[in-house]
């Protein structure tokens, strides 16, 4: 990518950094405490029992939302933007997923099913995982009210007013499309009834992605003049022309 900023950091001593170090690290304790006091607020949220019938396309049939648990109690699902007329998957959503597979044991050995879940008919989510190369859960919840329900698909009445509901507010229309991200948290008691414990859009699950927490700890850090505009799917960045002027061991 082409780099969008010059550095302009100052260049001082060691004993200078160190002093503007220790300064930032007070603002980092800072943060990871706030970050804990949300974390307990989050666990403390109050559950909505989900009494609406919600049935999945899956490559194994026809399923209900409580069977998506997969005999785990806990379920995340990710609202993947994949509309039933897209070719491809969001790429931000795309982003995300990338770093998905990674923590699927993780999850699963701590009573957590992750699942994504899109409007797209089963075969273009199974097309698309395939070009991708990802092995966590897709499902189609295409006929269902699942995806508005949630917040994240919009009918073209929705689209027709000024503003759409969004992130737990009302947005100018201009900023929404018929298809936005978000992920949602349920859980299911040993009754066998699912409860809606949380949900999250827009920057919302921007933790989620590695690659970004990894960045803000490089010198230019996201380096970026829009909000992720750097991100490509992963197949499509351009190979980095060989370096000339070197030795190879191939002949």
């Amino acid at each position: 990518m082409d780099i969008t900023t010059t550095p302009k950091n100052k260049v001082v001593s060691q004993e200078e950094w160190l002093e503007a170090r220790r300064r930032l690290l007070l603002l980092e304790k800072e943060e990871t405490h706030l970050r804990d006091r949300v974390r307990a607020e989050r666990q403390a949220l109050p559950w909505v029992k989900v009494d609406k019938h919600y049935v999945f396309d899956t490559p194994q049939g026809k399923k209900r939302l409580a069977d998506l648990f997969e005999g785990r109690s806990q379920l995340l699902v990710y609202h993947f933007m994949l509309g039933p007329d897209w070719d491809a998957g969001c790429v931000g959503c795309s982003f995300l997923s990338d770093h998905v597979d990674g923590a699927l044991p993780h999850l699963n050995n701590h009573d957590v099913t992750w699942v994504a879940v899109s409007r797209a008919p089963l075969d273009k989510i199974e097309a698309y995982r395939k070009r991708m190369g990802w092995k966590f859960p897709w499902v189609s919840s295409n006929g269902s009210d699942f995806n508005f329900d949630y917040h994240v698909s919009f009918a073209p009445e929705d689209l027709s007013g000024e503003t759409i509901r969004y992130n737990f507010t009302d947005i100018p229309r201009a900023q929404g499309h018929d298809e936005l991200p978000g992920l949602s948290a349920f859980y299911k008691d040993a009754d066998g009834q699912v409860f809606h414990t949380y949900s999250s859009y827009a920057r919302g699950p921007e933790e989620l992605i590695g690659t970004l927490m990894i960045l803000d700890r490089a010198p230019l850090g996201r380096n970026e003049d829009q909000t992720m505009h750097f991100v490509k799917r992963h197949d499509e960045y351009a190979p980095k022309p060989a370096e000339s002027g070197g030795s190879s061991c191939c002949h």
